[in-house]
């Protein structure tokens, strides 16, 4: 709100009245739009979302025995070194 010389206190009121109703115009309008943009959005399906619930899941589950065979190699290789500098260190 821009002061202006020579306002009233009516003249104030009726200003910032305005502006709030313009406020709660823009709030309102806000809400319509989401409104109107989540009626345009493509849901998936109900077999689309199990293929896709099924392909996350096997995903998962390989990649967790794919991290798990890198740490048991890295752990034989790390046993084997160990062997090795006790054999020699012995």
């Amino acid at each position: 709100m821009k002061k202006k010389p020579g306002m009233t206190v009516s003249q104030k009121l009726a200003d910032l009245s305005a502006a709030k109703k313009k406020k709660a115009k823009r709030k309102r309008s806000f809400f319509h739009e989401i409104k109107e943009e989540m009626k345009r959005v493509s849901w998936t399906t109900k077999d689309e979302l199990r293929i896709c619930g099924k392909i996350v899941i096997g995903s998962i589950f390989f990649l967790g025995i794919g991290i798990y065979l890198v740490d048991l190699f890295i752990r034989l290789v790390l046993d084997g070194f160990g062997n090795l500098v006790r054999l020699i260190g012995a």
